[in-house]
């Protein structure tokens, strides 16, 4: 039976749903300067997050917690998530072919040339940037893709986040809660030529592959890389950040499959070579890494 409802839970719901209802119809410039307060504001109270995402930026940067440097660093990370939201209130009325004009893009050929000869591809991404925008500028460069979206509580919230990614072309299925058969239809997807998005640095399923990141051990989704292993498909990683008032995507070309070794062998070495690539594009872009949450072994231990 699933949990009802909290208030909490309604409230975020109702506020969800009058962004995407309210903020595409106000001036963007003074609905920035709001969720940049509102960044601001939630910065300075240090709440529960905040100290997460500040502990976690000092394993990236190496820079002490408590210093003025990280904590400037974590001002501006929150500054970079609340973006994120005033973006994707926003995105649904944005023209697509501005969408495509405002992103600049290094490795869009590594998608264009491996779909024109017949391959699927898997990108994978950590959570950075924009990627909804992102999603929206590959589905307008002419790539509709298929992605997997955490079920979030409550239950229509999840349903208008589902509403909103298919409204820019995606198709979504959900984490848990569906006919338990995502990889088999992520597999058909791919060899039917297709492409599929995956988030790829923070594993939910508790069957993740154990890689290093930043020195440290953690637990990555094996999907993306099994997924190279089961069929042949062209692994790139992305990096999403914020350039200027617009977006930047770097897509790297593809991570190379072992030859030898068993298949979880292969998965395991695969995801290493993802996460290896993560941790440069996360170190250029610290800011724009929207990890809130618990992610290394020993932090979930404590």
């Amino acid at each position: 039976m699933s949990r009802k409802p909290s208030l909490a839970d309604r409230a975020v719901a109702a506020g969800f749903a009058a962004g995407w209802k309210l903020v595409p119809h106000l001036p963007e410039k003074p609905t920035a300067a709001a969720f940049r307060f509102a960044a601001d504001r939630v910065w300075r109270r240090r709440g529960g997050s905040v100290r997460r995402l500040e502990s976690n930026l000092s394993r990236v940067t190496g820079l002490p917690v408590g210093g003025a440097e990280l904590g400037e660093l974590t001002r501006q990370g929150m500054r970079s998530y609340f973006r994120y939201f005033h973006e994707i209130f926003r995105l649904p009325s944005i023209d697509r072919a501005e969408v495509v004009r405002r992103t600049r893009v290094t490795g869009a050929e590594h998608v264009h040339d491996t779909v024109a000869a017949g391959r699927g591809v898997v990108l994978a991404l950590p959570h950075m940037g924009n990627w909804d925008q992102a999603g929206a500028w590959l589905v307008g460069v002419g790539h509709p893709f298929t992605t997997v979206a955490e079920r979030l509580r409550p239950e229509s919230l999840f349903r208008r986040y589902v509403a909103f990614r298919e409204g820019l072309g995606m198709e979504v299925l959900p984490l848990t809660g569906g006919d338990g058969h995502n990889f088999g239809t992520l597999a058909m997807r791919v060899r039917r030529g297709g492409v599929v998005c995956l988030p790829a640095e923070r594993d939910l399923t508790k069957s993740g592959v154990e890689v290093r990141f930043f020195g440290a051990a953690t637990k990555v989704p094996a999907g993306p890389a099994l997924l190279a292993v089961q069929t042949g498909a062209a692994l790139l990683p992305a990096i999403m950040y914020f350039d200027g008032d617009d977006w930047g995507i770097d897509i790297h070309p593809e991570i190379p499959v072992p030859e030898e070794g068993t298949r979880r062998e292969k998965v395991a070495t695969v995801a290493q070579r993802l996460t290896d690539v993560f941790e440069k594009g996360i170190s250029q872009h610290p800011e724009d890494w929207h990890m809130l949450q618990r992610l290394w072994l020993e932090d979930l231990k404590r």
